[in-house]
């Protein structure tokens, strides 16, 4: 039974790996739809979208049998929960997130961009990055990756602050006609923060899973203001190796 149960751990390890990879693609695809108006690229990403959600199930479907079947403790608990259903679903979001972005670009049909895009490609950038450091923590579990992207959050709203101020205050506010091609952009860096948000999410379930330690609403934590005995659980056989 426990060999039973450790490889169906590593199956739920390495098919979020798999989701994650997929659902980095689709950032960068959606966001390289809107640089080149390229309306098949933008139209692939939305018809994309439908693996991820399939993959986001099987996920989650795993993670509630080995919770019923197995019942597990400790460090194995906080992983299934962390991971089979939480990060999963974040995971899911943020795909949704680059569909919204991929809408945009159809929306914005045969129009002109207003300028050349500089600021939406650098909030990608950023935002992709907050991803990646999210899910290289978890494979190493890395508390203090994964504290990095709690705190790289704050450039990611500036920016996108910065991009809307731009949009609604260079262009729609002097004229009024501009807003049918400013609107979509101002959406698009909402869900590129809405992305950087969902892997900040993803940072705070990671520090819970390796170090039992609530960090979500206590940014004290994260800055090291604060200080929360470590879990000292001895139960369980702990989070996959991260060779998986």
């Amino acid at each position: 039974m426990e060999r039973f149960f450790q490889e169906e751990m590593r199956e739920l390890n390495n098919d979020l790996l798999k989701m994650a990879a997929l659902v980095e693609e689709s950032i960068r695809k959606s966001v390289d739809a809107l640089k080149t108006m390229n309306h098949a690229l933008a139209e692939q990403v939305i018809s994309d979208d439908a693996a991820i959600d399939a993959m986001e199930l099987r996920i989650e479907q795993k993670a509630i049998n080995l919770l019923a079947l197995h019942q597990p403790m400790a460090r194995d608990l906080r992983f299934i929960i962390s991971t089979g259903i939480k990060m999963n679903s974040e995971l899911e979001r943020i795909a949704d997130m680059s569909v919204n972005i991929a809408q945009r670009v159809l929306e914005l049909g045969t129009a002109p961009l207003l300028k050349p895009l500089v600021d939406i490609p650098r909030l990608t950038e950023l935002a992709l990055e907050m991803v990646r450091k999210a899910i290289d923590a978890y494979v190493h579990q890395d508390e203090q990756k994964a504290k990095e992207v709690i705190l790289s959050d704050a450039q990611v709203d500036q920016l996108k602050n910065a991009i809307q101020d731009e949009l609604i205050n260079e262009f729609i506010t002097k004229d009024a006609s501009t807003a049918p091609r400013a609107v979509p952009l101002l959406l698009v860096s909402r869900h590129l923060e809405r992305i950087g948000d969902h892997a900040t999410n993803i940072a705070e379930d990671i520090i819970y899973m390796v170090k039992a330690q609530v960090v979500k609403h206590h940014r004290e934590r994260v800055i090291g203001k604060d200080t929360v005995p470590e879990d000292d659980e001895k139960s369980g056989t702990g989070i996959p190796d991260k060779s998986v």
